[in-house]
């Protein structure tokens, strides 16, 4: 009989022990450029603080193993106890095999293993892919797991004031990973899900390198793109997409305990606050203190709120990636 709910059961993070201030990462660019920022430059246009680094011997699996360690432990399962496993992110270790199948060798299971990429909404759309086969009938219990570390496409050495502007974007990111466990529940579980795909706007931001337009080269391999941009395709499409989520559910603002979104600057979460209308007070603040975390920003966000979660209480998780896609998930505490 397949299930008629499929809910959240676990969640966890992972974060690197490495951290950096916004000034040493300012520094370090200064430093291998050979330009004259001003001071706390990177701090005042984005917000953020500080951010994780991953070390030298750390890697994006490595990120989503102890994410994925401490949510199976935090629900009393061994590896083997799950039958799906879906890395959903950003980065990966390698350009194949599918690093799900890294993540499967160190953890010891022998499940159903792929890769989801959506550049900042793989996370989401992994959970979601999850619950879709969950609800099939073609898995009992999923793992979804990400391991971003795009500290690795940053330019620390650009070679002139265009290409440090056209890199700006790149020094938001932290590394973090995240996992969620995926299984049946008795009642509510995942509600709705609402998607909008414009990708039209594709070539706005992302990394060009690793595929068949540009295999090599270390040109390609750096996060270029315009913010501005960015945020002005996500404004014009984003709040159809909220309009047509709550049409259909009939849930405000005061419905959710916690709302959960994508966080890139604090500025730019600030302009969320301003065009939605959403209470601030039911954000959960990462970015500050962590950075821009590619797809894991949600599940560091869910594994912090999930403390004060209760029964019966509602989440609205926002995700937006390049590409470019938004997708909205309803999850009710079982």
């Amino acid at each position: 009989m397949t299930p008629q709910h499929v809910g959240i059961t676990a969640v966890s993070s992972f974060l690197p022990a490495r951290q950096l201030t916004s000034q040493q990462l300012q520094d370090e660019v200064a430093a291998g450029s050979g330009l004259r920022l001003p001071e706390r430059m990177f701090e005042k246009a984005t917000g953020i603080r500080t951010r994780r680094f991953a070390a030298e011997d750390e890697y994006s699996s490595t990120l989503a193993i102890g994410a994925a360690r401490r949510a199976l432990e935090s629900a009393g399962h061994e590896p083997a106890d799950v039958d799906l496993l879906v890395y959903a992110s950003a980065t990966r270790d390698v350009c194949e095999p599918a690093t799900a199948h890294l993540v499967q060798a160190e953890l010891g299971s022998r499940a159903h293993a792929f890769d989801v990429s959506n550049a900042c909404n793989s996370f989401l759309n992994g959970i979601d892919t999850a619950r879709a086969l969950i609800l099939a009938g073609r898995a009992r219990r999923a793992l979804v797991v990400t391991g971003e570390v795009p500290s690795r496409a940053i330019r620390r050495a650009p070679a002139s004031l265009a290409e440090f502007r056209d890199g700006f974007a790149g020094y938001t990111f932290g590394d973090a990973g995240a996992a969620v466990l995926l299984e049946a529940v008795p009642n509510g579980g995942i509600l709705d899900i609402e998607t909008e795909t414009a990708s039209e706007h594709w070539q706005i931001g992302g990394i060009p390198g690793g595929g068949s337009r540009h295999p090599r080269g270390d040109e390609f391999s750096y996060f270029r793109g315009s913010g501005k941009e960015l945020r002005g395709a996500f404004e014009t499409i984003g709040l159809g997409l909220l309009a047509r989520l709550t049409a259909r559910t009939g849930l405000g603002w005061e419905d959710y305990a916690r709302v959960l979104v994508h966080q890139v600057t604090v500025p730019y979460l600030e302009r969320f606050v301003e065009v939605t209308g959403v209470p601030a007070e039911k954000l959960v603040l990462t970015v500050p203190e962590y950075g821009n975390l590619a797809s894991a920003t949600l599940g560091l966000q869910l594994d912090l709120a999930l403390a004060d979660l209760r029964s019966g209480d509602r989440v609205l998780l926002l995700g937006l990636g390049g590409g470019l896609s938004l997708m909205a998930m309803v999850w009710e505490v079982s």
